[in-house]
């Protein structure tokens, strides 16, 4: 079984994340596709950042109609800040007859050499890579390891998404429906 692990906090899930997962999952003919909720990203600092569970939930919901789907809290017992090299170590542990691809936008490519043990995950793991705005061409192009799927390149922006909804504005079309009711039954990021 191939599964495709797709990490982010997820502060709010929207309708990109869900576009960008089935191209990816149907492209890279991939069997499922993991939402891995981040605690918190070791390259990024939020202070909007919602509490790890109601994230969960919010993906949770937004996936469930969707087979080919799976919301995993698998970083929340982890050190933090969580790396993804020890994630997908103790994921392949955990699944030894799961072949895992890690999921990244074309943007991260450029930075990905920072990222911790960054060869070893393309060694062990290989790269599923979506296009982003912004991407910058760079030398893991040509890597064995490194494939490129067409799909839409979208620039929904979940940062957008919290100021609309601190601005009372409408987030309709923009975060599937039942995440939007579970934001708006709880008040969240107002």
């Amino acid at each position: 079984m191939k599964a495709g692990l797709y990490f982010g906090s997820f502060n709010p899930i929207h309708n990109g994340h869900l576009i960008i997962a089935q191209a990816v999952q149907e492209l890279a003919k991939l069997d499922k596709v993991w939402f891995i909720v981040s605690p918190q990203n070791p390259l990024k600092r939020n202070k909007s950042l919602l509490h790890e569970f109601d994230r969960y939930d919010m993906v949770k919901l937004a996936i469930e109609d969707n087979d080919r789907f799976k919301v995993s809290d698998i970083e929340f017992n982890m050190p933090r800040p969580s790396f993804t090299i020890d994630t997908l170590s103790y994921l392949k542990e955990r699944h030894p007859g799961i072949q895992f691809k890690l999921i990244i936008g074309g943007d991260n490519l450029s930075i990905f050499p920072k990222w911790k043990n960054s060869q070893k995950i393309i060694k062990d793991f290989g790269l599923i890579v979506y296009p982003r705005p912004g991407s910058k061409q760079n030398d893991l192009i040509n890597h064995p390891n490194v494939v490129f799927i067409e799909a839409p390149l979208l620039d929904i922006s979940a940062t957008f998404i919290r100021k609309c909804i601190r601005e009372n504005r409408s987030i309709r079309y923009l975060v599937p429906e039942k995440a939007a009711d579970f934001i708006c039954d709880r008040k969240l990021y107002i």
